[in-house]
């Protein structure tokens, strides 16, 4: 899935689509997407001018992204037919590595229980083989008007 399709599932855009590509999709299970951090993204005038660093809450963001795409693939919905999935909540959330320009930043999510109107999911964020980042995630299904 590129960028244009990901658009049709997830209301955000620049700078805070945080899903740049999905490499594997599996409903009802599994998500693996890729975040390219470059640079000229605006968080890093200020997080940090002389050493930036990508904020662990937009590494936590990006897996929100990932598992709201999974959930609606899961659900064969999409925001057309009314609906959003919102963050509810995060769990034992850890970090492990700092992220920096020029990485990429592989999402892992799975799915660990998936009710009608939300699902709850483990995921985790690596740079190549180098765990980053690892949380329990909840995400909500709301209707919109």
């Amino acid at each position: 899935m590129e960028v244009t399709e990901i658009q049709n599932y997830l209301p955000h855009r620049y700078p805070f689509l945080l899903v740049d590509r999905v490499l594997e999709l599996e409903p009802d299970k599994r998500i693996v997407a890729i975040k390219n951090v470059t640079i000229n993204e605006p968080m890093f005038t200020g997080h940090f001018p002389v050493k930036p660093i990508f904020p662990g809450v937009l590494i936590v963001e990006a897996l929100a992204q990932a598992s709201g795409l999974l959930a609606f693939k899961s659900r064969e919905k999409n925001p057309s037919d009314g609906y959003v999935y919102y963050l509810a909540g995060t769990d034992k959330t850890k970090f492990k590595r700092s992220v920096i320009p020029g990485d990429q930043l592989r999402l892992e999510v799975e799915i660990i229980n998936l009710r009608k109107h939300w699902m709850k999911s483990s995921g985790k964020a690596y740079v190549g083989d180098q765990l980053v980042c690892s949380s329990l995630l909840t995400c909500a299904e709301q209707q919109v008007s």
